[in-house]
C-alpha cells in the first residue's frame, strides 16, 4: 500500500466521481482506476460500488476513509517537521485572530515578517466559534483569541496577558472621568454592542443576564473598527475588552464594576499536535512586544 493511493482513495471518496477525481489530481482517469484497482487487491475487499453513473464507497470503504485521512495528515506532519528544520523557517504558518486581538498584533507581524522574510504569513480574523473549528480542522496552526468560558478538551491556552470588559466612550464622554462604571450606571446610555458571538458580547451577555437590567441596545455589528468609529462620533457608548483600544485615538476604556471582571488573552493550540518552529517564534515575539507588556501593566 503507497500512502500516493490513499491520497487517490480520499479523494474519489470526497467527490464520488472517477473523472472529477482524477482531475482533482491531476493523473488520467485509467490511472486512478488502476491505482485502486491495486489497493483493494491489496486489501482483498470491494473498496467502492461503481455504476455507469456515480460511485460509493462499501461498508470496507467507509471504515477505510478515517484511517486513510488520519495517515495522510501524520505523513504531512513528518514532511512538516523535517522541512522546518531543513528549510531554516521557510514555508508558511496560518494564524487565526479575534477582532479584538487584531490592536495588538500588528508590532509581532511587522517584527516578524523583518526578521522572517521568507515565511509566508496567512491571517484569518474570524469570532472564536470559528476560530476553534478551524483549529481543528488544522486550516491554523494557532489561534489568538480569549479564552473560553467553558474548556475545550481538545485545545490547549497558554496565557499571553490579562485584560477586563470596558465600557468604551469618546474622550469627551461623561463616563471617561471615572475609573469604574456599574451595569446600573451603564443603562442609562445608548449602547453600541459587538454582535452576538463575539468574545466581548459573549462575556457581557453573560454578566448581564442575572443582573436584570435593561440596557438601551442601538446598534449591533461584528465589525470593531466600525464600532469604535460610531462610538467616536457620537454619545452611545459599546462594551469590549480594553485591549481592544490599544493605540486607538478619541476613546478611553472604563472598567465595569462586575465581580470576576477578567479576561485572559490565550495562544490555542491543538492538544498533541506539532508546534511549527515559525509558530513558536512568532508567539515569542508577540509575548515580548510592547502591546502585551502595556497590557500586562495595566493590568498591574
Amino acid at each position: 500500500m503507497e500512502l500516493r493511493q490513499l491520497r487517490y482513495f480520499v479523494k474519489l471518496a470526497e467527490l464520488l466521481s472517477f473523472s472529477e477525481a482524477a482531475k482533482a489530481l491531476c493523473i488520467t482517469q485509467s490511472t486512478l482506476s488502476q491505482q485502486i484497482k491495486q489497493l483493494e487487491q491489496e486489501f482483498d475487499t470491494q473498496l467502492l460500488l461503481r455504476t455507469s453513473r456515480n460511485v460509493n464507497l462499501t461498508e470496507a470503504g467507509e471504515e477505510l476513509l478515517p484511517y486513510a485521512l488520519s495517515t495522510i495528515r501524520q505523513a504531512e506532519q513528518c514532511f512538516t517537521r523535517v522541512n522546518d528544520l531543513k528549510s531554516l523557517l521557510c514555508g508558511t504558518l496560518n494564524i487565526g485572530v479575534t477582532y479584538s486581538f487584531s490592536p495588538i498584533l500588528t508590532e509581532a507581524l511587522v517584527t516578524f515578517m523583518k526578521k522572517f522574510p521568507k515565511v509566508r504569513l496567512n491571517i484569518f480574523y474570524r469570532p472564536m466559534a470559528e476560530l476553534m473549528e478551524m483549529l481543528r480542522n488544522r486550516e491554523v496552526d494557532f489561534a489568538l483569541a480569549f479564552k473560553p468560558s467553558v474548556a475545550m478538551p481538545d485545545v490547549e491556552s497558554h496565557v499571553l496577558f490579562q485584560s477586563y470588559l470596558a465600557a468604551i466612550a469618546s474622550d469627551f464622554h461623561p463616563i471617561t472621568g471615572i475609573k469604574t462604571i456599574s451595569l446600573q450606571e451603564l443603562s442609562k446610555y445608548e449602547l453600541a454592542l459587538p454582535a452576538k458571538g463575539l468574545q466581548a458580547r459573549n462575556a457581557f451577555d453573560k454578566v448581564i443576564e442575572p443582573a436584570g437590567i435593561d440596557f438601551k441596545v442601538r446598534v449591533e455589528l461584528n465589525e470593531v473598527n466600525i464600532l469604535l468609529k460610531l462610538i467616536r462620533q457620537n454619545s452611545m457608548v459599546t462594551v469590549l475588552s480594553e485591549a481592544t483600544i490599544h493605540n486607538e485615538t478619541g476613546v478611553k476604556a472604563i472598567r465595569l464594576d462586575i465581580p470576576g471582571n477578567g479576561m485572559e488573552g490565550c495562544v490555542h493550540t491543538l492538544k498533541g499536535s506539532y508546534h511549527k518552529r515559525s509558530m513558536r517564534e512568532f508567539v515569542r515575539l508577540l509575548s515580548e512586544s510592547m502591546a502585551i507588556r502595556e497590557r500586562l501593566n495595566a493590568w498591574l
